[in-house]
């Protein structure tokens, strides 16, 4: 079995697909990539074709959680990282994460900070919200502590504090299917939170390897639209706290979402 796969799941034909694809190819350390999608077309066929990226198509209607299911499932190797298509990866998070994979063969997920894009605008200053993930991550970076299950959910017991196109995720140890979660916004959040509960352990590499691009078309800014997000999360949150808790949380929480104005 190969030792990493980045597995591009590819919706619509996006302007930023090439970026990404760009960044996974100009990895310091190579690795298999591979694209998978439900929304199959000559644009992304094409781009995939220049790269030398194999297509997967799933059949059926498009489902982020049925989507990423497909794309790990398709990647032959022991860890997979489930690149999003507007997004763009360090030169140096391959190698970065096969070093961690070396000295934590108990890793279960590999995740790391993250510098926000607007356009063509890279937002190197951190946010109030940016600097509390980054205190919420904080457990994530010691070996004493990253494989205790308390300190994994203390991570994310304040909100998502864990960027989901940075993770990288141990197919070996975690098998199939990884995502079994009943939302469709907070999907990611919720599986990182059973992924705590099970054994192995949390690599947090507090530098910025993900470029997270924002802009008008994503999903995220959708949801927040029609208040998808915003139910979701009160939901997660209602499994951890009192609900005078959760409306007191929810509040501080929004103001992530002035990220995506």
């Amino acid at each position: 079995m190969k030792k990493h796969t980045f597995a591009i799941c590819a919706y619509g034909d996006s302007p930023y697909l090439e970026n990404c694809m760009k960044s996974l190819a100009a990895q310091s350390v190579k690795s298999s990539i591979i694209l998978c999608t439900s929304t199959p077309s000559l644009y992304i066929e094409e781009l995939a074709w220049k790269y030398g990226i194999p297509v997967y198509v799933r059949e059926g209607e498009s489902d982020i959680q049925e989507d990423w299911n497909f794309a790990y499932e398709k990647a032959d190797s022991e860890l997979v990282t489930i690149a999003h298509q507007d997004d763009m990866y360090h030169r140096d998070y391959v190698k970065i994460l096969l070093n961690m994979y070396e000295r934590y063969h108990d890793m279960t997920l590999f995740t790391t900070d993250y510098v926000t894009v607007k356009e063509r605008i890279l937002k190197r200053r951190k946010g109030l919200v940016e600097w509390v993930k980054v205190i919420l991550r904080f457990p994530l970076r010691y070996q004493n502590w990253n494989d205790r299950t308390a300190l994994k959910k203390a991570a994310l017991v304040f909100g998502n504090s864990i960027c989901c196109s940075s993770c990288t995720y141990n197919k070996r140890k975690l098998g199939t299917p990884l995502f079994t979660s009943e939302f469709r916004y907070v999907l990611d959040w919720d599986t990182l939170w059973k992924l705590a509960e099970r054994k192995g352990r949390f690599v947090c590499v507090e530098r910025p390897l993900i470029y997270y691009r924002v802009h008008d078309g994503a999903t995220t800014k959708k949801w927040i639209g029609d208040n998808r997000r915003s139910e979701e999360e009160l939901a997660m949150f209602g499994r951890f706290w009192p609900q005078p808790a959760v409306r007191l949380l929810e509040y501080f929480y929004k103001k992530a979402y002035g990220a995506y104005d």
